[in-house]
């Protein structure tokens, strides 16, 4: 079955202004990708990492990319095709808090 990764955008004013039962409803259906055997995760700090020409490796804390909303966490998770990662995605946290979530098909590598 396909993967994706999806990388959730959001932050506590948001979630704060979202109705109590919606923000339930979205944990349940974190739990049930979960329980489908996704990968989720909170977003930690980020370091970049470098290394040109494989001679020096250069570490740069903070993340390289930049949005308008702070990265709240990542999961990696099966679905039959792009639509329906997205019906799985709609409903999370994230995306009924005021926030986003980026869905990218993985394509994995042999």
């Amino acid at each position: 079955m396909p993967k994706f990764v999806t990388i959730g955008y959001g932050d506590r004013a948001g979630y704060d202004r979202t109705p109590q039962s919606l923000r339930d409803a979205a944990h349940v259906q974190d739990a049930k990708l979960r329980s489908e055997g996704a990968v989720m995760g909170i977003a930690g700090t980020p370091v970049q990492v470098r290394n040109p020409e494989a001679r020096n490796v250069e570490t740069r804390d903070g993340p390289f990319m930049s949005s308008a909303l702070p990265i709240a966490g990542f999961a990696i998770i099966e679905a039959t095709d792009l639509a329906g990662a997205i019906e799985k995605v709609s409903l999370v946290p994230c995306a009924v808090a005021y926030g986003v979530v980026e869905v990218w098909p993985l394509k994995e590598t042999p």
